[in-house]
């Protein structure tokens, strides 16, 4: 069964380019031009992956992505002819799990939508996962008052429920399951995204930051990710 992508994007020749090679790749594509639209068909089928467009009438792919996050982990892609930090930032702080800079490569986009939807099959089915070596003695790893269930693919703090995406969740089992082990970020980017890391440094800055927000009693002052200035980060839960 082809998998399913929405793609949500204002500029029809870039819906039509992109919507013709991705089904020519065997995807089974839907386009809205809107975000209104968007997720409006988001409700009303299950999807695989999607791929938002920042700068949109009616509704921004901001406020888009946001409303998908209430609902859904579904992995998310998004898209801008703006490639600055701050932009980067801001989708990704609102759930995104990747970026794409216009103009892009259709061979490109290709590629990151196949790393993300394999990453994110490996991550529902956990008996296939290649963290599940790391530690298959533990289904759930309690670190104070912060309650990660390998299992469930889910994490507590204080006996809440905490809202991850999917790349939060597994860059926090990446670290929960290998104590005290320092990562570079490149190390990070490779093993989560599936993909050769080129020094983008914001994607990494950012997941951890919003991933201290949701684990850490002061994210300022982190008691269980460690920045190693220079190095990259690590695990100093006990």
């Amino acid at each position: 069964m082809a998998y399913k992508v929405l793609l949500v994007e204002d500029d029809t020749q870039i819906v039509e380019m992109l919507q013709g090679y991705l089904e020519k790749e065997g995807y089974d594509v839907t386009a809205a031009l809107n975000g209104v639209d968007g997720l409006i068909r988001f409700g009303q089928d299950h999807f695989d992956l999607v791929i938002v467009d920042i700068m949109m009438p009616q509704l921004d792919g901001i406020e888009v992505i946001k409303q998908i996050r209430n609902q859904s982990a579904v992995p998310v892609i998004i898209m801008s002819a703006k490639d600055g930090d701050v932009e980067k930032a801001i989708g990704l702080g609102f759930g995104a799990d990747d970026y794409i800079a216009k103009p892009f490569s259709l061979i490109e986009v290709s590629a990151r939508i196949k790393a993300m939807i394999r990453r994110a099959t490996m991550y529902s089915n956990p008996e296939t996962s290649v963290l599940q070596d790391q530690a298959p003695e533990f289904k759930v790893l309690n670190f104070g008052d912060l309650c990660i269930d390998l299992d469930n693919y889910s994490a507590r703090k204080s006996e809440m429920d905490l809202k991850l995406t999917a790349k939060e969740f597994e860059i926090l089992k990446l670290f929960a399951t290998n104590p005290n082990r320092v990562f570079t970020k490149a190390q990070i980017y490779r093993w989560i995204w599936n993909d050769e890391y080129y020094g983008d440094e914001n994607v990494i800055n950012v997941h951890i930051r919003r991933l201290r927000e949701k684990i850490e009693d002061e994210p300022s002052n982190p008691r269980y990710i460690k920045t190693l200035w220079g190095i990259g980060y690590k695990w100093d839960g006990q």
